[in-house]
């Protein structure tokens, strides 16, 4: 492989397929010429989208003749779905033909295929999710958002140092992020044993670990990581989800209330817009699958062409950084302190 970076998109995954991984590759690649893209699905459905697209050896078609649905059981993807575009993209990244993946696929499914065909880093047990959501000081990373729904002590640890490097890596912002670990409340004696031993083991670490932080941390900005389980992150995940919408219902549903509110709508138009700009879930788009001996990069399954933009960007800064060498290298750095201690 060339010193370019390369990256396979699932063309078929998603709510809309290749309506929007299509347009979103020829979008990325006008804009950046330091990456070329394979577009991984069924060929006939692709071509119905490049139209008379010219960018020669930047953009390629491989074609896998299976689909996986995205309500379908993982375990049915990944025995019975080899040819599927998802699978065939996350090989193309261990033979080497492909630095990354990014897929809107079914989360279950990209997991499980993922975490079989690249397998594990050394010393890691489980894969995370980690994405970043905006906050009051710009955005904070949090994980796991749902790859685990049990998770120990050890493995809420390793979370930890998952995401201080994949953070580290591609935030330039944040050169030595302030990890917290998700709890009910900031007081020693609160939360279960799990929390509280991986308080200990967190604490005698060598990450910027500033302690508890309750669930209004995450937005707030107090911290710059935080660590769950994949039970409770996927639940803060979708409720934060599920208030913003809430929110946009209300104000829609109040200005459009009389003539006076119209109006009042107008005079706030630059504010809201500036307020849906700093929110816009499409910003923030590209949720990396940590622990994987591969990059693997998940889009929201109902991702327009400006989202799914975002993750391939999110892939590219992850290629460029080579995060999986250096989780490995973490993990084994906090693994060899805990060991001389």
């Amino acid at each position: 492989m060339s010193d370019r970076i390369t990256i396979a998109l699932d063309a078929m995954g998603g709510d809309f397929g290749p309506s929007v991984v299509v347009p979103a590759a020829i979008d990325f690649l006008r804009n950046d010429h330091d990456v070329d893209l394979i577009l991984v699905g069924r060929e006939e459905a692709i071509k119905e989208y490049t139209g008379t697209t010219r960018l020669g050896d930047r953009l390629r078609i491989v074609h896998a003749s299976e689909e996986v649905a995205m309500d379908e059981l993982p375990s049915r993807a990944l025995r019975g779905k080899k040819d599927s575009s998802m699978r065939v993209a996350i090989n193309l990244v261990k033979d080497g033909q492909a630095n990354a993946c990014v897929s809107a696929g079914n989360t279950g499914a990209l997991m499980a295929t993922a975490r079989f065909v690249l397998k594990m880093l050394p010393n890691v047990d489980r894969p995370a999710i980690i994405t970043a959501l905006p906050s009051m000081t710009g955005h904070t990373w949090v994980l796991d958002l749902g790859a685990n729904v049990d998770s120990s002590s050890d493995h809420l640890f390793q979370f930890a140092v998952m995401g201080s490097e994949l953070v580290t890596s591609v935030d330039e912002d944040i050169p030595n992020p302030r990890i917290g670990l998700l709890n009910i409340g900031q007081e020693e004696i609160k939360g279960n044993d799990q929390v509280k031993r991986a308080d200990e083991l967190l604490s005698a670490s060598s990450l910027n670990y500033v302690g508890y932080v309750e669930g209004d941390g995450v937005y707030t900005g107090e911290v710059d990581v935080v660590v769950t389980d994949g039970f409770v992150g996927n639940i803060a995940l979708k409720s934060a989800e599920g208030v913003a919408k809430m929110i946009a219902h209300y104000l829609r549903q109040g200005f459009r209330r009389n003539l006076f509110t119209r109006l009042a709508g107008l005079l706030a138009i630059p504010v809201m817009n500036g307020f849906r700009k700093k929110i816009d879930p499409r910003r923030y788009n590209g949720a990396s699958l940590l622990g994987l001996r591969g990059i693997v990069i998940k889009s929201h399954g109902g991702a327009d062409v400006l989202a799914f933009n975002h993750a391939i960007r999110m892939a590219k800064k992850a290629v460029h950084t080579n995060v999986p060498e250096r989780i490995a290298h973490g993990v084994e750095r906090q693994l060899d302190k805990r060991a001389s201690e």
